[in-house]
C-alpha cells in the first residue's frame, strides 16, 4: 500500500507548481513570457522524440471547411466509437447515426506496424459584434503525434492512406441521388430504391458473376490507368419486359454506392447538349439509357430496312404510332453523337462510371452501338425459372421449401412467365395472407398460361393450314388457266 504521506507530498508539490505558474503568468511581462515559452519549446524539441501535425477545421482567409479535416473526421469515426471514452453523436442524411470523439479525446492508430496517436481539440476566442456583446468563436482541430524516426512513412504513405480512406467513407455514407435531365441540365431526388442482389430474382451463379465483375471494376483505377483506358465500363441489359432490368440497375447502384443518371434521349436537343450533360455528371455514377431501341431512331442510321418496317407496321399498328411519335420529336441526337458519348474523348472527363443500356429487342440495335469496348458486358434477363422463383418465394413468402415447389418447377419449364408476373401472383392480397394460397394462385396462373399457349398454337396451325390450302388452290387455278 502507498503511504498516506506520499499522497500529501505529491499534492503539495502540484499545488506549489500551480502557484508558481500563476505568479509567472500574472507578474512577468508578456514579451518575457513569450521568449521563455519560445526557447523552452525549442529546448524540449531537442530531447522530445515525437512530431506533431495540426489539421485545423477551417483554413484560408474565407474560412472554408478543410477537406483534410473532414476526411480525417470520417477516417477516425470507427476508431472513436471503439476507443474514445467521450463521444459526440450526430445524424447524417436523416438516417444514420455517426459517432466522433469529443474534444480533448485521444485515439491510436497503426500503419505498417507503426503506432500513431490522434487527439481532438478546440480553440475558443472571443469576437466583438455590432451589438458590443462578445461571442465565442470555436475552432476545432485534430493533432497527429508520431515518432520522429517514422517521419517519411507517416507524412507520405500514411497521410495519403488516411485522406483516401476518409473520402471513400464519405462517399459510402453520403445521401445518393437519382438524376434526370431537363433540357441541358440535371435535376435530382434522393435515391432510395431498396433493391439488392440478394433480393434479385436470378440464378445464383449468374448473379455472383455480375457482382464479381462490378466489384473488380470499382477497384481497378490503377489497372485502367496502366492500360491507357478511361475508367468506365458498359453494360447492356436485354430481355422481355418485366424481367427485372430496372431492378438490376438499382441493385448495381446500391452495391457500389453510386449515383444514378437516368438519361432521357428524347429530351436532348442535339449532340452538343448531350456532351454538355455528360460533362456535368460526377464520378462514381451510373448513366442509364432505358429502352434505347425506343429512345431515338438510332438503328436505321447505318442500314435502311424500309420494306421490313412497312411490313411490321401492317402487322402491328402500334409500330406505326411509335414511328410517328419518334418523327415528331425535336431531338437531333445522332448515332455518331451517341457513340462519342459512350467512348469518345469527352467520355474520359470523369472516372469510375458505368454506362448502362436496356432494351427489349437487342436485335434492333446497331452493332456499332453494342460492340465490346462500348457495351463490355451483355446480360440477358429472361423469363422466370425455378431458381429465380425460389428467390421470389423467399422474398415474398419467407419460404425456403414447400411441398408445392416441385409442381411450380414443372409448370415453369412448360411456359414463359416473367419474374414480374410471378411476383404479382406471390404478393399476399391481405395482411393475413397464407403462403400456400399464394402458391395456388401462381399454379393456377401458370396452368392458364400453358392452356393459352396451346390454344394460340392451335390457332396459328389452323392459319398456316388455311394459308397453305389457299396457296394450293391458287396454284391449281393458275395451272387450269394455262
Amino acid at each position: 500500500m502507498v503511504p498516506a504521506d506520499m499522497f500529501a507530498h505529491l499534492g503539495s508539490t502540484i499545488g506549489g507548481l500551480m502557484f508558481v505558474w500563476a505568479i509567472f503568468q500574472q507578474y512577468f511581462p508578456y514579451e518575457l513570457r513569450r521568449h521563455i515559452e519560445k526557447y523552452s519549446q525549442r529546448l524540449v524539441g531537442y530531447v522530445y522524440p515525437y512530431i506533431q501535425i495540426t489539421f485545423n477545421e477551417f483554413t484560408g482567409e474565407r474560412l472554408m471547411r478543410s477537406e483534410a479535416y473532414s476526411a480525417i473526421e470520417n477516417y477516425l469515426s470507427s476508431k472513436s466509437s471503439t476507443q474514445a471514452k467521450r463521444l459526440k453523436a450526430d445524424i447524417k442524411n436523416n438516417q444514420s447515426l455517426v459517432l466522433s470523439m469529443d474534444d480533448h479525446e485521444e485515439v491510436s492508430d497503426e500503419f505498417k506496424g507503426v503506432k500513431v496517436w490522434w487527439a481532438s481539440g478546440k480553440n475558443i476566442s472571443k469576437q466583438q459584434t455590432f451589438s458590443y456583446a462578445p461571442i465565442n468563436d470555436e475552432k476545432r482541430y485534430y493533432k497527429l503525434n508520431f515518432h520522429k524516426g517514422q517521419r517519411e512513412l507517416i507524412i507520405g504513405p500514411y497521410l495519403t492512406h488516411v485522406l483516401k480512406e476518409g473520402k471513400a467513407i464519405r462517399v459510402r455514407n453520403r445521401q445518393r441521388k437519382l438524376y434526370t435531365n431537363n433540357g441541358s441540365h440535371w435535376s435530382h431526388v434522393v435515391f432510395e430504391h431498396p433493391a439488392t442482389f440478394k433480393t434479385l430474382a436470378m440464378e445464383p451463379e449468374k448473379k455472383q458473376d455480375i457482382i464479381d465483375d462490378l466489384m473488380a471494376f470499382s477497384k481497378a483505377e490503377e489497372f485502367y490507368a496502366s492500360i491507357g483506358r478511361a475508367w468506365k465500363r458498359g453494360y447492356l441489359l436485354y430481355g422481355p419486359p418485366g424481367t427485372g432490368k430496372s431492378t438490376m440497375i438499382a441493385a448495381m447502384a446500391n452495391l457500389l454506392g453510386y449515383d444514378l443518371y437516368d438519361l432521357e434521349l428524347t429530351a436532348v436537343k442535339d449532340n452538343t447538349e448531350l456532351r454538355r450533360l455528360l460533362i456535368e455528371t460526377s464520378s462514381k455514377s451510373i448513366i442509364v439509357i432505358e429502352d434505347i431501341d425506343c429512345s431515338l431512331d438510332l438503328t436505321g442510321q447505318r442500314r435502311k430496312r424500309k420494306e421490313k418496317v412497312e411490313e411490321d407496321e401492317e402487322k402491328d399498328p402500334r409500330e406505326k404510332l411509335a414511328k410517328e411519335e419518334r418523327e415528331t420529336k425535336p431531338s437531333q441526337v445522332t448515332l455518331s453523337g451517341l457513340l462519342n458519348f459512350i467512348d469518345g474523348l469527352w467520355s474520359a472527363c470523369r472516372g469510375e462510371r458505368l454506362i448502362v443500356f436496356t432494351t427489349n429487342y437487342v436485335e434492333k440495335l446497331d452493332a456499332a452501338l453494342i460492340r465490346k469496348g462500348r457495351m463490355d458486358k451483355h446480360i440477358e434477363l429472361s423469363y422466370c425459372n425455378f431458381e429465380s422463383f425460389k428467390v421470389l418465394a423467399r422474398n415474398y413468402l419467407k419460404l425456403e421449401a414447400h411441398h408445392l415447389f416441385p409442381k411450380v418447377r414443372g409448370l415453369l419449364e412448360q411456359t414463359n412467365m416473367t419474374p414480374a408476373d410471378v411476383a404479382e401472383h406471390l404478393m399476399p392480397k391481405s395482411l393475413t395472407g397464407v403462403a400456400e394460397n399464394c402458391l395456388h394462385n401462381l399454379i393456377q396462373a401458370l396452368e392458364q398460361e400453358i392452356e393459352n399457349g396451346k390454344l394460340k398454337a392451335e390457332e396459328e396451325g389452323k392459319e398456316k393450314k388455311s394459308a397453305a390450302e389457299e396457296k394450293d388452290q391458287d396454284t391449281e387455278a393458275s395451272s387450269d388457266r394455262k
